[in-house]
């Protein structure tokens, strides 16, 4: 057999572990609260055919064209204001680039700014694709304390006084990914500052942040970016398709234009139609209204699935209460090995996502993720009991 020479960014055992939790969690026996999947029956699909209906009608050869690698100059727009209506940021055109999804932007700024050997700060815990990424161009990783107001900023100025090295911090400080928790506007302008003070980069990933559904809105930690080390990145996988793979970046005109050409180098450019439909779709539709019912609805399923958890499951045991988001961390005491958890649960037909991956150090033990996006009421209800069961039993050593 062929052994292939793959190269060192090639994780070294092949597994993928996520990968296979998620697999597992699929088998239609089992309740999954593992994937990070939105509420389908909430998908625009009338509008949005509408929508492809007027661009093929309008824009067809332009949409089935080469296009610009920046993106369509109308979707484009709409992201500038976008952003400056919802976030507070001025941003010119030149400061906006469109991806394939925001995983691009996390491929694209890895490649820009971590050389092997630099820092990447995350937070503790963090969006384990994140950490993929950055890992594939031979980042070192430090966790940064986080409490229930998001990452602490005295825990990140002694990371940074620690290790000169550090290249970028990246955070999602809306309803993050894993935990659901949000960064408190005082540590958003503190982060801003602490970024120029040692000539660090800011990631910004708010993919989120729209889906509220308790609580005040808090300005992005862009906007409080007077020096360009900030960079905002977001997508609209949340609020509108997943499957349509479009994200963005908003940034300094020169680090677009690098990426720029990178991007060229990977895709050529984002689908046009898609770019074309979105932009269509922002122009007929009540876009605030349709994020209301998706917030609405995830507010509904996240109480049930807090109330399953005071009903269910054993004493002691702590989780978060996001005000938005598709998420909530819950850490079990007593618990050893997460993973080994999981496949108790499985035993109870129902899932989640273990802690594990989402740490760039030492894991937490019993500790998980819990999606209620994307399972119906009657779902989370009667997966949570299943889930108390399990962690019950966990508990009790059976």
């Amino acid at each position: 057999m062929t052994q292939f020479k793959f190269s060192k960014r090639v994780p070294a055992d092949g597994t993928d572990a996520v990968g296979a939790i998620l697999k597992a969690a699929a088998d239609p026996q089992i309740i999954s609260f593992a994937g990070g999947l939105p509420a389908p029956e909430l998908f625009p699909v009338k509008e949005m055919k509408a929508a492809v209906d007027k661009v093929f009608a309008t824009h067809g050869q332009e949409a089935m064209q080469y296009g610009a690698a920046k993106g369509v100059t109308a979707l484009r727009e709409l992201i500038q204001h976008h952003v400056k209506e919802k976030e507070n940021v001025d941003a010119e055109l030149d400061n906006v680039l469109v991806t394939t999804g925001s995983e691009q932007v996390l491929d694209l700024v890895g490649k820009a700014f971590v050389n092997p050997g630099d820092t990447v700060l995350v937070e503790q815990p963090t969006y384990l694709c994140a950490l993929d990424v950055f890992k594939t161009y031979g980042a070192n990783f430090a966790g940064v304390e986080m409490d229930e107001q998001g990452m602490k900023m005295d825990a990140l100025e002694e990371a940074l006084k620690s290790r000169p090295n550090t290249k970028l911090v990246y955070t999602v400080p809306n309803f993050q990914n894993p935990t659901g928790r949000t960064m408190a506007l005082d540590r958003r302008q503190k982060l801003a500052e602490l970024a120029a003070k040692y000539d660090v980069y800011v990631l910004e990933d708010n993919p989120y942040g729209e889906i509220r559904f308790a609580g005040q809105h808090v300005p992005a930690v862009k906007s409080f970016d007077k020096t360009g080390h900030v960079f905002y990145m977001s997508t609209f996988s949340k609020t509108l398709a997943p499957g349509f793979r479009l994200g963005w970046l908003v940034a300094d005109a020169d680090v677009v234009n690098k990426l720029t050409v990178l991007k060229q180098s990977a895709d050529l450019h984002t689908d046009n139609l898609v770019q074309y439909a979105v932009a269509q779709f922002f122009a007929d539709n009540d876009v605030d209204a349709h994020v209301r019912e998706i917030s609405d609805l995830y507010g509904k399923r996240k109480q049930l699935m807090a109330d399953g958890i005071k009903q269910y499951f054993p004493a002691g045991v702590k989780y978060t209460d996001p005000e938005g988001g598709m998420f909530l961390w819950v850490e079990v005491p007593g618990v050893d090995d997460t993973v080994e958890l999981f496949k108790e649960c499985l035993k109870h037909n129902v899932a989640f996502v273990p802690g594990d991956p989402f740490f760039a150090g030492k894991p937490q033990p019993g500790a998980f993720r819990l999606n209620y996006s994307n399972a119906p009421e009657d779902k989370i209800k009667a997966g949570m009991k299943q889930l108390g069961e399990a962690l019950q039993d966990a508990v009790a050593g059976k």
